[in-house]
């Protein structure tokens, strides 16, 4: 078995800007620059085999080139039960088209289809139980950022291994947009 999602790359530049905003929540996971994507579809676990037929349906995804900005923070879950906290993606209809066409991959691949609806972000912490007036706090204080356009001309299928630093991801099969 192995766990997968596809995403797209943050560049490393604008990565390197988001340090900086990585504190003021006890007991936050702060994520490494590395590690920073935007999710267009998480997969989980699944067998080799169905992890080829995936890649082969990744590969003939034809979308063009975009560009994407960060906008805002937010955080997943409510109350004690908050569970992370991320940066925003401005409204991008060349990303959200970009990521059904990776849900319908998955879905001719046999995959079972994604239940929630796509927020994307970037993460930026993982939270257990944290302080809710500091999640609060870190919301209003970092609730304008906004970036630059980045060109995205690419997406790629990633590989996660859970850590004790938190999941580590290595980049599996890369497609070109444009």
């Amino acid at each position: 078995m192995i766990r997968l999602f596809t995403a797209i790359a943050l560049p490393r530049e604008f990565g390197e800007d988001l340090v900086p905003r990585q504190y003021g929540i006890d007991g936050a996971r702060w994520r490494p620059v590395e590690a920073f994507h935007i999710t267009l579809k998480f997969i989980g676990d699944v067998q080799e085999t169905q992890a080829a037929d995936l890649d082969e349906e990744l590969q003939a995804i034809h979308a063009p080139a975009f560009d994407l900005s960060l906008a805002g923070v937010g955080h997943f879950g409510e109350g004690v039960e908050i569970h992370a906290v991320w940066v925003g993606v401005a409204e991008s209809p060349d990303l959200r088209h970009l990521a059904k066409a990776n849900e319908a991959a998955a879905r001719r691949a046999g995959l079972k289809p994604e239940a929630r609806a796509y927020t994307p972000h970037v993460t930026l912490a993982y939270l257990k139980r944290p302080p809710v007036p500091e999640v609060a706090a870190w919301i209003q204080g970092h609730n304008l950022l906004r970036s630059p356009p980045f060109r995205v001309d690419r997406f790629g299928l990633y590989s996660s291994w859970r850590t004790s630093e938190g999941s580590a991801y290595r980049l599996e099969a890369e497609y070109p947009l444009g």
